[in-house]
């Protein structure tokens, strides 16, 4: 073989290894993401299981309270059954609204919070919101990361190719500036 013939062999064996890098990178990329999403549905379950509880424990203080509860109760079955990460924070939004008014009912009813489950309901609550709020913002890192990659030269020119298509982020929409605010506390 003459050596424009290695050449052009070589050229062609590094623009390949280049591709296998490149390709390899968007598949660890995607399944970074995905991975992040799994962590937030762990979250969510989480959540969805403790607000049957919850609910059961109001009910025995705040019967009369029927419409709170069964928004609540809706909320939550239209959370597990929502798909997708933008379908999912509408959802997660209305039920993040339906258990605000759930915890200010127990304002009006000091026995309710007082009882020793409902605290530990809420507490537990409250700590499945702090992960979930870091799951949010690892998935929208990934989420970002890899639009990046998949938008940046080189990988942009045969991205599409293999199927790599942009990530909705899970953005709670309205609701930012609720969760952006300092909580009150009064004595």
């Amino acid at each position: 073989m003459s050596t424009t013939g290695w050449i052009v062999l070589g050229l062609i064996v590094v623009i390949v290894l280049w591709a296998v890098t490149v390709y390899n990178g968007l598949v660890a990329m995607r399944q970074r993401v995905g991975q992040a999403f799994a962590d937030i549905d762990v979250q969510l379950k989480q959540r969805h299981d403790l607000i049957p509880n919850l609910v059961e424990t109001v009910k025995g203080y705040a019967a009369h309270e029927r419409g709170t509860l069964e928004a609540v109760t809706q909320a939550r079955n239209a959370a597990v059954a929502a798909q997708g990460p933008a379908q999912q924070a509408a959802a997660e939004n209305m039920l993040s609204g339906a258990l605000r008014q759930l915890f200010a009912l127990s304002e009006a009813y000091p026995d309710l919070k007082a009882n020793a489950n409902f605290q530990q309901l809420q507490a537990e609550l409250t700590d499945i919101e702090n992960k979930l709020a870091a799951a949010r913002r690892f998935f929208n890192n990934a989420v970002q990361e890899y639009n990046t990659g998949i938008q940046q030269f080189p990988a942009a020119l045969f991205a599409g190719i293999f199927g790599f298509g942009p990530r909705e982020f899970f953005d709670v929409g309205d609701e930012r500036k609720t969760l952006d605010q300092a909580p009150q506390v009064k004595f």
